[in-house]
């Protein structure tokens, strides 16, 4: 008895099934092997160096009848602190303006009864603050000292850092690594079990830490001296992840 062809739609189904099938196999072996015991945990170190760089804040603030003329004002102070730092060592590469604000003055007047009066516009006031690194710590009580003679009347604030702190942040990392490692043996044996290789690891995060070291202040809080100040140390911390296998 002749049997008429299949057709080929059916066919093609077919072949698609058997195909997808096999692909699955080996997918369903690998889900039914049990899973390998594994712990993680997560390591911390931390380096402390001396810093060698700081990074000051300094700000000239002026005020002026009209907005032309406090600008005029302060781009002539700026202009004077500027100079100073370059006189000193700071290489252009090391200065940069971190803010410009031109803002208007208002006075706002009330009645004898205590009923507020529309604001009067009474002058303009332009604040522009430079970010400093300043990388001979030396000259850094002196530097702040002249800007407040040259106009410097805000300040931001310092924060000691480092110029090249890669030494230090591997240090860190050694010490975190060594930390996971002591915490998966202590884990383990006190669960009376073996601790295996690794077999993932991973860097979460470093987080440098630089210290300040001034809160904002105005020229009034500067002494008539050089400026004392005190550096420390620089904290940088790392954070890795490590899982290990377990031995029964």
């Amino acid at each position: 008895m002749h049997l008429p062809p299949l057709p080929r739609l059916a066919l093609s189904g077919a072949v698609a099934a058997a195909l997808a099938a096999l692909a699955s196999a080996p997918a369903l072996a690998q889900e039914a092997r049990p899973r390998e015991p594994v712990i993680t945990v997560t390591g911390e170190g931390q380096s402390d160096v001396a810093p060698d760089m700081a990074i000051v804040d300094l700000g000239v603030i002026k005020d002026g009848k009209t907005a032309r003329e406090a600008l005029d004002a302060n781009n002539k102070a700026m202009a004077e602190v500027m100079k100073a730092l370059k006189d000193a060592g700071i290489a252009e590469r090391d200065l940069q303006t971190s803010g410009f604000t031109i803002s208007p003055q208002y006075h706002f007047p009330q009645t004898e009864n205590g009923e507020n009066k529309p604001p009067v516009l009474v002058g303009f006031q332009v604040a522009n603050m430079l970010s400093v690194r300043i990388r001979d710590l030396a000259k850094l009580g002196a530097i702040l000292d002249q800007t407040v003679t040259l106009g410097v009347n805000q300040s931001g604030g310092i924060r000691f850092t480092n110029d090249k702190p890669e030494s230090a942040i591997s240090e860190a990392r050694k010490r975190a690594v060594e930390d996971a490692i002591a915490k998966a043996r202590e884990l383990t044996q006190a669960a009376g079990i073996g601790l295996g290789r690794v077999l993932e690891m991973s860097e979460t995060s470093y987080r440098p830490q630089p210290m300040p070291m001034m809160r904002s202040a105005a020229a009034k809080d500067f002494a008539a001296e050089a400026v004392p100040v005190a550096a420390g140390e620089t904290s940088y911390a790392v954070t890795v992840t490590v899982t290990f296998a377990l031995q029964n």
